[in-house]
């Protein structure tokens, strides 16, 4: 319910609580004043929810859109677009979602039940080039009794099902009569969420600017404009010399950029890991034994100690070390290059011919690892790896490509025989589309993962609610992939953004009152609310509850 309209002088108020950081605010470039500056090493692919697949869109797309629910910064699931909404339990669950009334797509279009029903038909419809059809797959039905209201039933119980529903919501009046694979859409996109999409510059940057008819009120910012930056000493630079606010700091960084006067490193730890994926369809890389092998060939915690700075850890699956449905018991293979030749040795592989690599009925144990440019992490294990295989007798051709490339061109296309990748992960152990073999050919199993029990697993994870019956059911899981190594699970490192001390988040209190705090990590990470952000300097006129 809306209150009384108060007005506030916000330099005032800002002032009050931090009156000593002006000082430092004065150097600052005017024109920037009230704007926040992103890195990304890689371009966006698509900025439309029902496409893409890589974060560098999804960091944006995140801005524009909004779910019919969201997870908030202490990672529970919350109403967003949905007002409220009401799980009946049962053989075959329903959800009923009510639908704000006061939300608005950003061509001024109103917000109604009909783009929900929409979405859900463009992410199921066969034409779609998506991963996200694993998660409604269930549905066996949604019907919208009125533009507010969305009924939907599943055909079994399905535990992953709500938080399926914070995927971004899509306009039906500007999609319904395009392709949603080649609109334009895709690059000029029109949402409802925060912030309105204002252009992209390929490979150099994408900017969007406050909605003013935000439902939950106008963004304090006006403008966040993300930066293209594959290199990581120029993003350094940009950093140090105000061109950008904001950075994810690599482990040799960190302790550098947080002796920089008005600059904060926060750490945390992530909700991913990074690995090497081995392409099962290549005839290398099919026997478990082999996969085992290169994992024991990799000394992992030396990867950890000289690459993360210590600032990480080495999981033994495909879970973080941190999260409820990671099993402590299970231990990662160790580093032993004894065993990676005795078990290469079993399957086949021996040096005949004096050169120091392998062969195998006269192939050469020899493959391409490919990864993206600009992430200087992948890069240097990459180094590692190809230094430490070599020891056991597997030759390795490091190749690095710019990041479109690389998706484009190898992962998309599944043309490629091993990579270097990390996956951020939802907050719910669900991993049916990475892992299931039903997605290899459209889903993110593009190694081409094939096994029985990790299936059953997988669709059982699917059908309990029960936290302590889905927790036995993971930890089953995780031992699978122990002993199976489809990846070889490098590393979870800690998250360590840098971002400019000028920012603040400004909470709308209790009777129209606005409390500025400092910027702090949640659960959730560190821009989950940027429409809370503003410059502690902003001039804007006034503060309107």
């Amino acid at each position: 319910m809306r209150t009384k309209t108060i007005l506030f002088s916000l330099p005032v108020i800002i002032a009050a609580f931090f009156a000593a950081d002006l000082v430092y605010l004065s150097a600052v470039k005017k024109e920037r004043l009230n704007e926040l500056v992103v890195s990304s090493i890689g371009d966006a692919s698509f900025l439309n929810p029902v496409l893409f697949q890589d974060t560098a869109s999804g960091d944006v797309v995140s801005l524009v859109f909004n779910g019919l629910l969201k997870y908030d910064e202490n990672l529970v699931l919350k109403g967003e677009l949905a007002e409220s909404f009401t799980v009946k339990e049962g053989e075959k669950p329903v959800i009923i979602f009510r639908l704000r009334k006061d939300v608005r797509w950003h061509d001024g279009r109103p917000f109604t039940s009909k783009d929900v029903a929409f979405t859900f038909k463009t992410i199921m419809d066969p034409k779609t080039n998506t991963v996200r059809r694993s998660d409604f797959e269930l549905v066996e039905s949604l019907s919208t009794p009125d533009e507010h209201t969305v009924v939907v039933r599943y055909k079994e119980p399905f535990s992953p099902g709500l938080s399926s529903w914070t995927v971004g919501i899509v306009p039906a009046h500007l999609l319904e009569s395009e392709d949603i694979n080649t609109t334009a859409f895709n690059r000029a996109p029109v949402g409802t969420g925060p912030f309105k999409f204002v252009s992209w510059k390929s490979d150099e940057s994408i900017t969007v600017a406050a909605n003013p008819d935000y439902f939950l009120g106008k963004p304090w910012l006006d403008r966040v404009v993300t930066r293209i930056i594959p290199e990581t000493s120029l993003a350094e630079i940009s950093l140090l010399t105000d061109e950008i606010d904001n950075l994810g700091v690599y482990p040799h960084q960190y302790e550098r950029v947080k002796k920089e006067k008005g600059i904060r490193v926060f750490n945390y730890p992530t909700m991913g890991y990074t690995y090497i994926g081995y392409n099962m369809a290549n005839p290398l890389f099919e026997d478990p034994r082999v996969r085992r092998a290169l994992t024991h060939a990799i000394d992992r915690q030396r990867l950890v100690k000289s690459i993360l700075y210590g600032m990480g850890k080495v999981p033994s699956g495909p879970f973080p070390p941190h999260m409820w449905y990671y099993d402590s018991s299970v231990k990662p293979l160790a580093y032993d290059p004894g065993e990676a030749r005795r078990l290469l040795a079993e399957a086949g592989w021996k040096e005949t011919d004096g050169d120091g690599i392998l062969d195998r009925h006269g192939k050469r144990f020899s493959f391409n690892l490919i990864t993206n440019n600009g992430n200087d992490l992948r890069k240097d294990t990459g180094v590692l790896v190809q230094r430490q295989l070599k020891e056991v007798g597997v030759e390795v051709k490091l190749r690095l490509y710019e990041w479109s490339v690389f998706l484009d061109r190898f992962i998309n296309p599944r043309a490629f025989e091993a990579c270097i990748l990390g996956w951020s992960l939802s907050v719910d152990p669900d991993a049916y589309n990475i892992w299931h073999s039903s997605q290899i050919e459209k889903g993110f199993n593009f190694v081409a993962f094939r096994n029985k029990d990790a299936d059953r697993l997988l669709v059982a994870g699917r059908r309990v609610y029960d936290h302590e019956t889905r927790k036995k059911i993971y930890h089953q899981f995780h031992r699978v992939m122990n002993r199976e190594q489809p990846y070889t699970f490098l590393f979870v490192a800690e998250s360590t953004p840098a971002l400019r001390d000028r920012f603040i988040r400004l909470l709308k209190m209790s009777g129209g009152r606005i409390e500025p705090r400092e910027i702090s990590i949640a659960k959730a990470g560190l821009m989950y609310d940027l429409y809370q952000w503003a410059a502690r300097s902003y001039t804007g006129a006034a503060i309107t509850p």
